[in-house]
């Protein structure tokens, strides 16, 4: 395998492993509507938030996992992810907490660096009237 087929696989799995836990998350988020709307209020959310959570993290999901408008979209996912974590896990007292905030820190930095780099060759891209993948 040469370098730049394994950059553009490494990069790919990158983004379907940061893809993944958004998706996944929104997917679930929908499944317990009620009781994540709750969860939101607890904290002093408007629960009328929820659709739009949603719809960042699958669709911000997967324009990461496809690599469409992947700067814009890891942009969002990375502002996102530092609110939550400030919002809902920055209660240091509780060790869980601090291991949670981290996490969403650590996930941030990730869409940091995909804002940075870009999503790789292997990613859909606009162009003129159509998609096309680049390789």
């Amino acid at each position: 395998m040469n370098s730049n087929t394994f950059n553009n696989t490494v990069t790919l799995a990158g983004r379907g492993m940061l893809a993944a836990i958004f998706i996944v998350a929104g997917i679930n988020k929908i499944g317990a509507y009620a009781g994540t709307q709750a969860y939101m209020e607890s904290f002093g959310l408007p629960g009328m938030l929820l659709p739009a959570v949603i719809a960042l993290e699958v669709l911000g999901g997967i324009a990461i996992l496809i690599g469409f408008q992947a700067r814009i979209a890891a942009a969002l996912l990375a502002g996102f992810t530092v609110l939550a974590a400030i919002i809902f896990h920055s209660d240091f007292n509780q060790p869980m907490q601090s291991i949670l905030f981290m996490k969403n820190i650590a996930i941030a930095g990730a869409f940091l660096l995909l804002v940075s780099q870009g999503p790789g060759q292997w990613a859909i891209r606009p162009a003129q009237n159509s998609l096309e993948v680049q390789s």
